[in-house]
């Protein structure tokens, strides 16, 4: 009698021991957000979506994309971090610009670690340097040459504060270069002032740059990735002429601060069959990006890494927005 008592109050109990087990084998039971943090259109909110439409099919329920753009990136991860941890709001965002905005921004909202859970890392694209082909320049030495010898040289980005803009201060600080900055409202402006030679140089996004380097319309010069890009194997990397200049726009997969590591977990692992899928793997390649092999706890360690090794360029350049 007292057995069967003892036992009937552990079955009881099992609920009470353990929710979080049992909630994770029933999510996802609802549609889901996938807050995207700027605007439609460009590579972040292109992979953001065709993640979105792959894991819908694969957890069985809608993930609806919520375009939430503003303050570079920072308002729509801002309304992520406050969301439950419930795995119902999730984030894509760039992880350079997510890096950057905590050393950037002197009063964040949220805490960039502690608030947002790495998920996974489904894309990863170099940025290129190129130049106008009227310049002439064919190389980075000459580049760097060129533009020791001319005060009014320069170089165009994406806006303050934004990857294109820190990947060059920190070129320009490693090469003794000092050209004039020429911030844009945005890559596509940037990219336009570079083809008609309203600036000299610029650190573009691979994806955004491939059309016009195809047409003549750009010189490329190197490439931001750690080897040689299989699409342009005779161009180096910069690496090769400055130690350990790696950088990318990378788009990554987060959930709120907090959310239980079985969800995480899940949404992990059907990212990466998510990634392995033909019809991911041909919009990646169409970006010239490919996925990272990272588990959470891997993808948690390089977004600290991004967070310190861009907090120095931004200390260096002596940012700050209030």
């Amino acid at each position: 009698m007292k057995l069967a008592r003892i036992v009937a109050l552990l079955f009881a109990a099992i609920p009470a021991i353990f929710p979080l087990a049992l909630h994770a084998q029933d999510y996802p039971s609802r549609s889901i957000r996938l807050i995207i943090p700027w605007p439609p259109g460009g590579i972040t909110d292109v992979i953001a979506r065709g993640l979105g439409a792959t894991l819908s099919e694969a957890l069985g329920q809608q993930v609806i994309p919520d375009n939430r753009p503003g303050a570079a990136g920072t308002l729509g991860v801002g309304i992520a971090a406050k969301s439950n941890a419930d795995g119902y709001t999730l984030l894509m965002t760039d992880v350079p610009s997510h890096a950057i905005s905590a050393s950037l921004y002197k009063n964040l909202p949220y805490d960039p670690i502690k608030d947002i859970e790495p998920v996974a890392l489904p894309s990863r694209s170099p940025l290129v340097l190129v130049v106008n082909p009227k310049l002439g320049i064919k190389s980075i030495p000459q580049l760097i040459q060129y533009a020791k010898t001319k005060s009014d040289f320069s170089f165009a980005s994406s806006g303050p504060g934004s990857i294109t803009h820190l990947t060059a201060e920190r070129f320009t600080r490693e090469t003794g270069i000092k050209p004039l900055h020429v911030p844009y409202k945005g890559g596509g402006p940037a990219t336009a002032a570079l083809v008609g030679g309203e600036a000299g140089m610029y650190f573009a996004c691979i994806a955004a740059a491939i059309p016009h380097i195809k047409a003549g319309r750009l010189t490329l010069l190197g490439i931001t990735s750690a080897q040689r890009s299989p699409l342009y194997p005779d161009t180096p990397t910069l690496a090769e002429h400055l130690p350990k200049f790696e950088m990318g726009c990378n788009t990554g997969f987060f959930a709120p601060g907090g959310t239980p590591k079985r969800i995480v977990d899940r949404l992990h692992a059907e990212a990466m069959k998510a990634v392995a899928q033909p019809r991911m793997k041909e919009l990646l390649a169409a970006n010239a990006a490919e996925p990272a092999p990272y588990t959470p706890a891997q993808f948690k360690q390089h977004v600290a890494d991004e967070i310190r090794e861009w907090g120095k360029v931004v200390r260096a350049a002596g940012l700050k927005v209030e």
